[in-house]
């Protein structure tokens, strides 16, 4: 049996469903994160697991416990919000003692407690500041160590980083990433943040409209996307798909003939004009220094992103001819779902 176990959860507003029978299991000490566009369901579905809102029906399970119906605070979780949610007359020892001081936990047993979550988050010399003493990134950091101090059955983080500058996000992302293996813990991680799903999960759920499109590795999922959906959501830039009758030369290759043929920016290479398999001409160069990302609009219109792992010459307006890797192009139907898709 999965250590959380979500069968057919549904959560309706009034006449609104919003979670539409979600089906999930996840096993002890692993790392899911949940992604998915801006109202898909995703914090929502969250909250339904720590008992911030209640299930309309369907059960959740923890440890071979239903706790479907059972109070925020008897579920053996611990949430980490995007908005830290910290006391701010409170120090920071106080801050991540508060919840032990509730359950009456003696104040030796509170002390080692903190001292070792402080030491863990490289808290130990702030442990008597207040939050506006503190970094943003410091502050993240006191919310984690005070889930931390509880020591749950599950973390539960709802996009703990969206609130931090991009620098901090990726150094905050890798303190995340060493505290799991560190703990060993069981954690749920809420992200609109795609670079977060593919660094931080061992599985990532990627949700629309308040269902599971696909759950797999950050690798399975960019290799074998289900659909089409799915396909264009992991990856940045995002795959390139086009209407096989739009890219002439590859409708024998594997794309239904009212279907479309995905291609990630890699699999694309620029070449001579004449050359390669397409031709176009350069709209757009983003050079990013260890890459290089060219826009070509080809001779159908087709609008095509490819990934040079090099600086390059051509400049806009330029025509080029494009080569493409057919190992590396996926498949979809016409409903968006996936006819093939490579296996690397």
């Amino acid at each position: 049996m999965a250590f959380l176990q979500l069968d057919d959860v549904a959560k309706a507003f009034g006449p609104v469903s919003v979670i539409k029978g979600i089906h999930l299991a996840i096993q002890k000490g692993e790392f899911v994160v949940f992604v998915g566009p801006s109202g898909c369901g995703k914090s929502t579905l969250l909250r339904l697991i720590a008992g911030l809102e209640i299930i309309s029906s369907g059960t959740l399970r923890l440890d071979g416990r239903d706790i479907t119906d059972l109070p925020s605070s008897k579920r053996d979780l611990a949430m980490v919000f995007q908005s830290y949610a910290l006391y701010p007359h409170m120090s920071v020892y106080e801050n991540m003692s508060f919840a032990l001081k509730l359950a009456k936990v003696n104040e030796a047993e509170i002390k080692r407690k903190v001292e070792r979550a402080a030491e863990i988050l490289n808290l130990g010399a702030y442990l008597q500041r207040t939050p506006r003493e503190l970094s943003g990134g410091q502050r993240q950091r006191v919310a984690i160590g005070r889930a931390i101090v509880r020591q749950p059955k599950v973390f539960l983080f709802d996009e703990p980083l969206s609130n931090l500058d991009a620098a901090l996000r990726g150094q905050t992302r890798v303190e995340i990433a060493k505290l799991h293996r560190d703990l060993g813990a069981t954690t749920i991680y809420v992200t609109h943040d795609q670079v977060e799903a593919m660094t931080l999960a061992d599985r990532v759920v990627v949700l629309r409209d308040g269902r599971i499109e696909q759950v797999g590795s950050p690798l399975e999922l960019y290799d074998r996307p289900a659909n089409r959906f799915v396909a264009q959501f992991i990856g940045t830039p995002q795959m390139n798909v086009v209407a096989a009758d739009r890219l002439p030369g590859l409708t024998g290759v594997g794309a239904p003939p009212d279907g479309s043929i995905g291609l990630r920016p890699e699999s694309l290479s620029l070449q001579a004009p004449g050359q390669g398999t397409l031709q176009g001409q350069v709209e757009l160069i983003e050079a990013l220094g260890a890459e290089t990302l060219v826009h070509v609009a080809t001779e159908r219109g087709a609008q095509l992103v490819a990934r040079l792992g090099c600086r390059t010459a051509v400049q806009v307006g330029d025509k080029v001819g494009l080569g493409i890797d057919l190992s590396a192009a996926h498949h979809f139907d016409a409903q968006g779902r996936a006819v093939t898709a490579v296996v690397h």
